[in-house]
């Protein structure tokens, strides 16, 4: 049985979510703040890089807690769908609470629910 107590996996959650929202900002600063908004060089170097890095360490441990690189992409993929929203919502004031977010969200619990437990 899966254990939560896992620290490889906790550091890869932790690295997944740091790189999502790095990911957030590096893609989507442009349409938050004008300073942001033909610097995609600079926002690729001061938010791409640290991203593709936390996505490099965070799949790395959590390939020696799973043992299945599918299982890896799923974790990394569905924890998108909980950074996504709220940042969204925070900075460009689009509503997390339609039907298809909340579908979305929760099939994204769902994913791990399978990767975790089955």
């Amino acid at each position: 049985m899966f254990s939560f107590l896992n620290n490889y996996l906790f550091l890869s959650i932790s690295f997944f979510i740091l790189a999502h929202i790095f990911g957030w900002f590096a893609g989507n600063m442009q349409l938050v703040w004008e300073y942001w908004k033909n610097k995609a060089l600079l926002s690729t170097i001061v938010f791409g890089i640290p991203a593709g890095l936390l996505f490099w360490h965070g799949t790395k441990y959590a390939y020696m807690s799973l043992d299945s690189l599918w299982s890896v992409r799923f974790l990394a993929a569905s924890l998108s769908y909980f950074i996504f929203p709220i940042l969204t919502w925070y900075f460009l004031g689009e509503s997390m609470f339609t039907l298809k977010t909340i579908i979305s969200i929760f099939l994204a619990w769902a994913i791990l629910v399978v990767q975790f437990y089955l």
